[in-house]
């Protein structure tokens, strides 16, 4: 009798095949013999970091949009000389020899992000694969990560790191099926917007020792099976003949826009189709900047981003910084709980010119591109953080100011806040994470940030309600609006606009193209009212 497991679901598509399991990394390198020659084994560090930069680098050259971002700045990180200097410190006063020395101070920093918690939180799993690479590469042995595959296969890991995710071939990667991860972690993003089937969470499943299996990635299901030959069903089925415009088969428009950080992944959503884009993250500007950069290099880095869009919608977001995502620049202090503290907007109470020479150079930008841009604000909880918000925004000559629906207490107070301001957008990831209390990259309560839980979509349709009342735009911005099925219950509970991956844009909008309105308010009352994620799924779909 076949033996099933379910996760969490986070691509969507049906497959089977084959297994192929990704190796669990090496033991934790010997902390001795000391090295007769200190000076000699710590000059092999940098070296063999250089090693992995450049294997990383090679295949940022190769990808595109997520995919190359996330391995440049994994990159950057194998190259980070702090991370460099540490190791060779501890050969040289500690007398370790060096792959100890890598591993041991890569554990460090990987603690002290773990600490921070929330986007730092998020790179512990970026050091650790680069700790394992240059290990592997001062020992001389095969560096982690995904083997070669012979055919189709359906690969199962305990978790992956990014870079790993992020070479996959999409002709040989059946399915993606982890035992660890949450559906915003970068494996499934990554598989997103690969086109890849995956599933997340799935405990037991490195117990489970199939030669081959089902993978369904819309529900969760994860079934062994006899060996078969490989299978595929359509992930993007109907994609190619989306005609490009959003909108149900009735005609009710539901803009289909793009999710992007960088020039690169501008160009990527534009080449699939977005008609706009309802998230450009402007933190990339930011993150590796010792001070703070001038309007001037903020303008020209933002049109970059722009330019793919002129004569079309893009909502610019804030810095989203703070504790969790420290800069230099604005001298953060230690907090005990980062996720709850001074980030988003709350950084700009305190330092509002910084917030006032962003806004300029978005202005300078969105002039110098032609594109129709709007601005939204991150972390907003009150009526009054809007009010305050799009005063500045109007004050910079921007026409449009909107706010991120990413707290409960501000999907609570929609309607006050759509009188202060001109759009809403739901950030659906940090909004289930703080609904729940789940940890979003943690993968023990990743069931608890599944997008099809019916507590947070209650909190999305009273969002929708308020829109509509109000005669405002509300849309989704978080990993939420990557799914083609849950793009139809959004649509029925009222948003008007999905922004998402590239890679996802042509699925959602053929999605909506199929269904009448009346069929999407159907499909978002009945998943209203569902007990679990799984029977919202299920009855979605019904």
């Amino acid at each position: 009798m076949s033996e099933t497991l379910s996760g969490v679901p986070v691509s969507p598509g049906r497959a089977s095949g084959p297994v192929v399991a990704v190796a669990e990394p090496a033991a934790a390198p010997a902390s001795g013999p000391a090295p007769s020659d200190p000076q000699a084994e710590a000059a092999r560090i940098a070296p063999a970091a250089q090693v992995v930069v450049e294997r990383l680098e090679a295949l940022a050259e190769r990808a595109a949009g997520d995919a190359a971002t996330i391995l440049l700045t994994t990159a950057a990180m194998a190259g980070d000389p702090a991370l460099i200097s540490e190791a060779e410190r501890l050969v040289a006063a500690e007398g370790r020899p060096a792959p100890r020395a890598v591993y041991e101070a890569a554990n460090g920093f990987a603690k002290a992000l773990s600490a921070a918690g929330g986007y730092m939180a998020e790179r512990v799993r970026d050091i650790e694969d680069i700790r394992d690479r240059v290990v592997a590469e001062l020992q001389g042995t095969a560096p982690p990560g995904v083997p070669d595959l012979s055919g189709p296969s359906v690969l199962v890991a305990r978790d992956l790191a990014p870079a790993d995710t992020a070479g996959l071939d999409p002709a040989l990667v059946l399915a993606l099926v982890t035992e660890e991860g949450g559906p915003t972690s970068h494996t499934a993003i990554l598989a997103r917007s690969l086109g890849i089937p995956a599933v997340v969470a799935v405990r037991g499943l490195l117990a489970l020792h199939a030669d081959a299996l089902s993978v369904d990635g819309d529900t969760g299901t994860v079934e062994a099976i006899d060996a078969a030959a490989p299978v595929v069903s359509a992930v993007r089925q109907g994609a190619a003949e989306w005609s490009g415009v959003g909108r149900t088969s009735d005609d009710h428009v539901v803009k289909v826009l793009g999710n992007v950080g960088s020039p690169a992944d501008a160009k990527a959503a534009a080449e699939a189709g977005a008609e706009g884009v309802g998230l450009f993250r402007t933190e990339f500007c930011y993150l590796d900047a010792p001070s703070e950069p001038s309007v001037a290099e903020q303008r020209a880095a933002y049109g970059a981003v722009l330019e793919p869009f002129a004569g079309k919608p893009v909502v610019v977001r804030t810095l989203d910084a703070g504790a969790d995502k420290p800069l230099a620049f604005l001298s953060p202090e230690t907090e005990p709980n980062p996720a709850l503290g001074v980030r988003g907007l709350r950084v700009a109470f305190d330092r509002p010119e910084v917030l006032d020479r962003q806004l300029e150079a978005i202005a300078g930008a969105a002039a110098d591109s032609g594109a129709e841009v709007s601005v939204m604000a991150p972390m907003v909880a009150t009526a009054a953080e809007a009010e305050w918000f799009a005063s500045r925004v109007r004050a910079a000559g921007i026409a449009r100011a909107g706010v991120m629906i990413e707290v409960p207490a501000a999907a609570l107070a929609a309607k006050e806040i759509l009188e202060a301001v001109d759009f809403v957008s739901l950030g659906t990831n940090d909004l289930a994470q703080y609904t729940f209390a789940a940890d979003r990259q943690l993968g023990a309560v990743a069931a608890l940030n599944d997008p099809w839980q019916p507590a947070l979509l209650r909190l999305i349709a009273l969002v929708g309600t308020a829109a509509r009342e109000s005669g405002k735009p509300a849309g989704v911005c978080g990993e939420a609006a990557a799914d083609p099925v849950l793009a139809r219950v959004l649509t029925g509970l009222g948003v008007t606009s999905l922004s998402m991956n590239a890679a996802a844009v042509r699925a959602v909008g053929a999605s909506l193209a199929a269904v009448t309105l009346a069929g999407c308010e159907s499909a978002a009352r009945a998943a209203l009212t569902a007990a679990n994620p799984a029977a919202a799924r299920e009855a979605a779909r019904g």
